[in-house]
């Protein structure tokens, strides 16, 4: 019978996998084309994968909890319009073992397992081999769960729970929560490991587990800290002409183009042009290499409802107005709240911004959003007094100022490199036009 393979897609040039959380449709069902037929998640967003054509979904070649690679086949559709119900004889794919045990275990990895499921409790994911794995050396689920493991996002591997078989029952179990801190070993997403105290628990206090997002972004703050000696500078610069401007032209801004003129895609302006005169700030770091980056795509930290953070990305800003800056900085936001950011729209970022002044802040000290090597946090604009200098003397006035934080991978953006682009960034701001035109 004719059949189509549906694909895990392509999902932006930093995607090279996904998990499966959930599938919509079952084997037999019937599926339309376009209809959703599966959900799931990458390091960056969670998306809808649609059917590529219409027929009957007859073989899902993954489980929910697994790691499927970009490219490969997820599911089998027949086109055929009297396809029965059937599941053939595919199988999904494994990869191929060196041991016999291992092929063993490999040719049931779909079986169904009965104490290991495919999450755990901590949010964990579990490839059928893993579990089966578990299940024929009698591995129960909170001893699993206290596996180290080196996939992405912790996740344990095939390698992680055959290297913690022979060990097994020599290792100490779990201590129970004490009054006073213990040291326990705690694995890091580069594979080294180091320790942290025990947290005492009192009562009425409440435990609350991460939801996956930020599970994901601990961790990627976490290896942003291990791979890059984070240095900060600061500015405090004058935007008193900025916030003028602003406030001239932003009710005719609204009404002729549709679009609320916010601070951001000012803020980004004046980013974009200091990128332009300070290259080596747009690069990343590939082992000995320096990665150079052509295009100037400037990532925007956005907070969601839910107190998660998220970064879509600005493609190639210093080719934008300021019009086109607002679009894209409005739409992307837009669409961050609501859920409907997809995969290339946090692709390829090369620098980020951070606008921590829209929380009340002052300053702030960002992490940088590796593989990048650094990123600008703006604070809060407040008015000050202010010493204005001009031709018949110095006089006091009252002026809009705000601080820009610089954090910068020490590796390979030294001080003065680091310095002197954050302080490009204030003379933007503070030589703005009050006169110019959008």
């Amino acid at each position: 019978m004719p059949q189509v393979e549906l694909i895990m897609p392509k999902m932006g040039e930093s995607v090279a996998e996904a998990t499966i959380i959930k599938w919509l449709k079952k084997e037999g069902d019937k599926i339309a084309a376009d209809e959703i037929v599966l959900e799931i998640a990458t390091d960056k967003v969670d998306s809808e994968i649609p059917s590529t054509a219409e027929g009957t979904l007859i073989k899902r070649l993954f489980n929910e909890g697994d790691v499927v690679q970009v490219g490969k086949a997820i599911a089998i559709i027949s086109t055929d319009a009297n396809a029965a119900a059937d599941v053939p004889e595919t199988k999904a794919p494994v990869k191929t073992e060196t041991k016999t045990v291992q092929k063993e275990l490999a040719a049931t990895a779909v079986a169904e397992v009965e104490t290991i499921e495919r999450t755990s409790s901590s949010g964990k994911f579990y490839s059928p081999l893993v579990r089966n794995i578990a299940k024929a050396e009698g591995i129960a689920m909170t001893e699993l769960e206290n596996i180290s493991g080196t996939g992405a996002n912790g996740r344990v591997t095939k390698n992680d729970i055959l290297s913690y078989i022979p060990n097994k029952g020599k290792q100490a179990q779990p201590a129970k929560v004490e009054v006073q801190p213990q040291v326990q070993a705690v694995a890091t997403s580069n594979g080294t490991t180091h320790a942290k105290p025990a947290v005492s628990l009192s009562a009425g206090d409440e435990v609350i587990e991460m939801d996956r997002m930020r599970k994901l972004i601990a961790d990627h703050m976490v290896m942003s800290k291990h791979t890059s000696p984070h240095v900060t500078s600061f500015v405090e610069a004058d935007v008193t002409n900025v916030v003028k401007w602003r406030e001239k032209v932003k009710a005719n801004f609204e009404k002729r183009e549709g679009e609320k003129l916010t601070f951001t895609p000012i803020f980004i302006e004046a980013l974009a042009k200091a990128i332009k005169d300070f290259p080596m700030i747009n690069i990343s770091v590939d082992g000995t290499n320096i990665i150079k980056k052509k295009n100037i795509n400037i990532g925007m930290a956005t907070a969601l409802p839910s107190g998660n953070l998220i970064v879509p990305v600005i493609k190639n800003a210093d080719t934008l107005n300021l019009v086109g800056i607002t679009k894209q900085v409005n739409d992307l936001a837009g669409r961050a709240r609501k859920g409907k950011l997809t995969p290339d729209d946090m692709a390829g970022g090369t620098y980020t911004i951070s606008n921590v002044g829209s929380f009340g802040n002052v300053m702030g000290t960002p992490i940088i959003n590796q593989p990048q090597v650094a990123i600008l946090a703006v604070g809060v604009i407040k008015k000050k007094p202010a010493v204005i200098e001009t031709p018949d003397g110095d006089l006091i006035g009252v002026r809009h100022f705000m601080f820009l934080s610089h954090s910068y991978d020490h590796r390979v953006v030294d001080g003065s490199l680091g310095g002197q682009f954050v302080r490009r960034v204030a003379d933007y701001l503070e030589q703005w036009d009050i006169n110019r035109e959008y």
